[in-house]
């Protein structure tokens, strides 16, 4: 059941759901348009059993594109819907699915970071799950002279990411096996249900002193040094390891 509920897999059994009740209203005679309307509206009902909003959007408009799609393409091969499956695929592997989408982070998202988290020239700042580098640009706006890196699972996004910033150090694995130690100051860009895991992951690991900065999403029991509402849903949280590692 856990695995039925890891994204994007729920969003895979709506659209198939909405695809299905679709073909079976046109079997029992029902005019195309009306079922196609049923089939969204079956389609947005099960958005709405999301909770993220970025996630019932998805859902909600998975079914139309899809139609729009299959009536743009009906002279394509068979074989080739699995070219855009298998794009997909390498850009969000199956590894990934309990991270974050791929959302960019918003240009001048951080222009405030420096002044409210200094940092000496030379530290080490890390992007964790960089996608296609919106991010490390924002992070190298704040911090002109710091060494950015970042780490992405997808291969291909890692490989496109290293040509978007060739200034920035880009490694291809898993953010949560990378050390975190000797940064001073950690990006994250990621879900609700991560924060308290990268939290720990934060505490155990950055060296006292060190800031995490978090878009979007607070972590859950913890006073942020700073919290700075950027317009629109967008917020940025700042956090501060203690001066001192507990023990």
């Amino acid at each position: 059941m856990n695995l039925l509920m890891r994204w994007p897999l729920p969003a895979l059994l709506s659209w198939g759901g909405a695809w299905l009740s679709f073909v079976l209203l046109q079997r029992l005679g029902l005019p195309a348009l009306p079922a196609l309307a049923l089939a969204a509206a079956l389609g947005g009902a099960l958005a709405l059993l999301h909770h993220e909003r970025w996630r019932r959007l998805m859902v909600a408009l998975g079914f139309p594109l899809s139609m729009l799609l299959a009536g743009g393409a009906s002279g394509w091969p068979a074989w080739a819907w699995l070219l855009p499956l298998g794009l997909m695929l390498l850009a969000y592997p199956r590894r990934s699915w309990g991270d974050a989408p791929l959302f960019p982070t918003p240009r001048h998202a951080l222009s405030e970071l420096a002044r409210l988290a200094p940092l000496p020239p030379g530290a080490r700042v890390l992007d964790a799950g960089c996608g296609l580098g919106h991010g490390l640009r924002e992070l190298r706006r704040a911090y002109p002279q710091a060494q950015i890196e970042g780490v992405e699972w997808s291969a291909l996004l890692a490989l496109l990411v290293r040509l978007r910033c060739p200034w920035a150090r880009i490694r291809r694995g898993d953010m949560w096996q990378q050390s975190w130690q000797d940064l001073a100051l950690l990006y994250v860009f990621q879900r609700p249900e991560s924060m308290a895991r990268i939290w720990a992951k934060a505490r155990q690991e950055l060296p006292p002193g060190a800031w995490l900065a978090s878009l979007d999403f607070e972590i859950p029991g913890q006073a942020a040094a700073a919290e700075l509402p950027l317009g629109g849903r967008h917020r940025l949280w700042l956090y501060r390891l203690p001066a001192q590692r507990h023990a």
